[in-house]
C-alpha cells in the first residue's frame, strides 16, 4: 500500500505520517542511546596489588637471580551496560626493553555493572638480565625496575545485539626492592575501538 495518492483517504494518510514520524523518532532514540549510554566506556583498570611472592639471590657456586611477582588488575566495568568478552592473552614484563618473562592470562567476561579482578604469577629469571650493565648498578641500589604490559583483545556486548571490538592496554611500572622484598607499582590504560 501506497501512503502518496489522490485516492486513498484522508485518515490513511494521516495514519501513514504518523506511524513514519513515530519510527523517526524510535531510530532517533536508539541511535542517541547508544552514543550516549550503550556506547561501550574505558574500564577503569587499576592495580589492586603487585606482591614480590618470591626472590632468590644466589651468588656461590654461580650468581643466579629468581623475581617472582603476583600481579593483580582490577577491571572496573561499572560504567558499562554490556559485559566484556575478552579473548587469552599474555602478560610481558621487561626489564629495560630486555624481555624478562611473560605468562598467560585466561579468557574470560566481565559482567555488565560490574569489577572483576585479573590475575598472574610471572617469574624473571636474572640470567637474561646479567649481559646488561645496567642490572649489576641497579642490584647495587638495591632496586629492580621493570614495566609490564598486557593487551586484552575482546568484544563488548550490550543486550546481545549491540557488539562492539575493544582492545584495553594496560602498562605497568613496577619497582622491585631487594632489601625489603616488596614491590610498588604505577599503572595506566588505554582502550581502543
Amino acid at each position: 500500500m501506497v501512503c502518496c495518492g489522490n485516492r486513498i483517504p484522508r485518515g490513511v494518510k494521516i495514519c501513514c505520517a504518523i506511524t513514519t514520524i513515530l519510527v523517526i523518532i524510535i531510530v532517533v532514540v536508539a541511535v542517541v542511546l547508544f552514543v550516549t549510554v550503550l556506547k561501550p566506556k574505558k574500564p577503569n583498570l587499576t592495580t589492586k596489588s603487585v606482591t614480590l611472592d618470591n626472590i632468590r639471590l644466589e651468588v656461590l657456586p654461580i650468581f643466579r637471580l629468581n623475581v617472582t611477582l603476583g600481579i593483580v588488575v582490577t577491571v572496573d566495568n561499572h560504567r558499562n551496560y554490556g559485559s566484556f568478552k575478552y579473548d587469552n592473552s599474555t602478560v610481558f614484563v621487561y626489564y629495560r626493553k630486555i624481555q624478562a618473562a611473560q605468562a598467560p592470562v585466561q579468557a574470560d567476561t566481565i559482567p555488565a555493572r560490574a569489577r572483576h579482578d585479573v590475575s598472574a604469577t610471572v617469574t624473571v629469571v636474572g640470567d637474561n638480565l646479567f649481559p646488561d650493565p645496567s642490572f649489576w648498578v641497579d642490584l647495587n641500589s638495591g632496586v629492580l625496575n621493570f614495566t609490564s604490559s598486557v593487551s586484552l583483545h575482546g568484544k563488548a556486548t550490550a543486550w546481545k545485539i549491540l557488539k562492539v571490538k575493544l582492545t584495553t592496554f594496560t602498562t605497568c611500572n613496577i619497582s622491585v626492592f631487594i632489601a625489603t622484598q616488596n614491590a610498588s607499582s604505577f599503572c595506566q590504560s588505554k582502550l581502543m575501538y
